[in-house]
């Protein structure tokens, strides 16, 4: 599937597995919270030391993975076990946000994306928390990959690029 599809995937998934590679070489892997500002950006926040900016510090490139839609079945025509989802991954890289508008246009992006409706308390937030904050700014480095197996109300496997 297209990038658009897979970044449609990414935006819908309730979280994104970010892996990255630790100051001693091992992965690191962990579901997170992002949220997109363009077809490149996206945003998370976390504490202001750990596992995840050591590795970002180590090594800036990451992985993304998400999945959506995702439900066991049996094929309608052949019986076959199987499993329908939407995924997708992405490779990017990660940079700690240093300048303050930054960091807070990236929590805002965050907040709009999963409590729309408690926007009215982000600045008091904002104003509690800050400088507590990490925000971190991925840039992918190439289009995004999608990948999905679902099928049709007739029991028909939509191939690549068939869209219901």
């Amino acid at each position: 599937m297209d990038a658009a599809f897979a970044l449609e995937v990414l935006d819908k998934a309730p979280y994104v597995t970010v892996s990255m590679t630790r100051p001693d070489g091992s992965p690191y892997g962990l579901p997170l919270s992002l949220a997109r500002t363009d077809e490149r950006t996206f945003y998370f926040h976390c504490a202001l030391e750990g596992d995840k900016l050591d590795s970002i510090r180590h090594c800036p490139t990451v992985f993304l993975s998400a999945v959506t839609k995702c439900a066991p079945t049996v094929g309608p025509k052949d019986g076959s076990f199987t499993l329908q989802y939407k995924s997708a991954t992405a490779i990017g890289k990660a940079e700690i946000v240093t300048d303050r508008e930054e960091k807070i246009a990236g929590l805002r992006a965050i907040c709009q994306r999963f409590l729309p409706r408690h926007m009215d308390a982000f600045d008091e937030a904002i104003a509690r928390s800050l400088e507590r904050t990490a925000v971190v700014k991925i840039i992918l480095i190439e289009p995004p990959v999608g990948k999905r197996k679902q099928y049709d109300k007739e029991g028909e496997e939509m191939k690549w690029g068939r869209m219901e």
